[in-house]
């Protein structure tokens, strides 16, 4: 069995890279994809700690991409070179603008505060949440940690939706483009989180086939079984090939690794397309 869609603390997620690889051996997996957001700072852990574990990883990242008026469209890209300087130039340009926007919430996180005269946050004390990327998931765990919400989603609705400041993303045609220039493999994460219309998803996901999209997340936590029916049926269509992942964060109490929505597994079925593509991608680069 397999994953296709993990975090780690690098990212949101908070387990580090190693004890993400540990867990999934536990869980009984053989291969894994680590894809944390907007960064690869985890990738080369997680691989040392697959070979002396016997768990293969698969490097990846999960972007935060705009599409036709959708802002935070979720872009998976497996096998990328970690090391291309193309890819993390713009990571680490996204990172300091994220820095800077995440400073920015927990000030207007604390003014909320004091108006319930509540002590404010301290930034290092999110920020010590966070072994690489911090995100709004870091500020929501500090107030938790406070006692000030009951969870995280009491943490998002009370205090960072309406404190949120606007995030920076990847144009897609610049993300697709960039994914497959560092010899990636790229694909929609859980596409109904997009939108729920299949007519209107049906439409962006036959553009996003044009514009290079290799597969779609048809196997995620977030769609019923009656979406899944429909994903099948769409990539078949578009000749998209299908994956799956758990969307791991260890945040929530329904977070399994190695399980979807309904305790649903990953096939290691779905991985030989996925690597004939990546090397076909890895020869055209080199």
């Amino acid at each position: 069995m397999i994953d296709l869609h993990l975090h780690s603390s690098c990212s949101d997620g908070i387990l580090a890279p190693a004890q993400l690889v540990s867990a999934a051996q536990l869980s009984g997996l053989s291969t894994i994809a680590l894809c944390d957001h907007d960064t690869v700072a985890g990738v080369e852990a997680a691989t040392l700690a697959g070979k002396e574990q016997g768990i293969e990883v698969i490097p990846g990242v999960e972007l935060s991409v705009c599409f036709r008026g959708f802002s935070d469209v979720h872009l998976l890209g497996y096998w990328i070179d970690i090391y291309a300087p193309e890819l993390t130039e713009q990571l680490d340009r996204f990172a300091f603008r994220r820095a800077n926007r995440n400073r920015e919430i927990v000030m207007a996180v604390n003014q909320a505060l004091q108006q319930q005269a509540k002590e404010p946050l301290a930034f290092n004390e999110v920020e010590a949440l966070a072994d690489g990327v911090m995100g709004r998931p870091h500020i929501a765990r500090a107030l938790l940690q406070r006692g000030y919400v009951t969870g995280m989603e009491d943490a998002f609705s009370r205090y960072l939706v309406p404190c949120d400041v606007p995030k920076t993303y990847w144009p897609m045609e610049e993300a697709l483009a960039t994914i497959q220039r560092v010899g990636g493999v790229a694909v929609l994460a859980h596409p109904t989180s997009i939108t729920r219309d299949q007519q209107l998803l049906t439409e962006l996901i036959s553009e996003l086939k044009e514009l290079g999209l290799d597969g779609i997340e048809i196997y995620n936590s977030l769609a019923t079984d009656q979406e899944i029916m429909f994903l099948q049926g769409l990539a078949n269509r578009l000749q998209l090939m299908p994956t799956g992942g758990s969307d791991f964060h260890g945040i929530e109490e329904h977070d399994q690794i190695g399980k979807g929505r309904g305790g649903i597994r990953f096939s290691d079925a779905l991985l030989p397309p996925l690597r004939k593509r990546a090397a076909e991608r890895s020869i055209q680069v080199n």
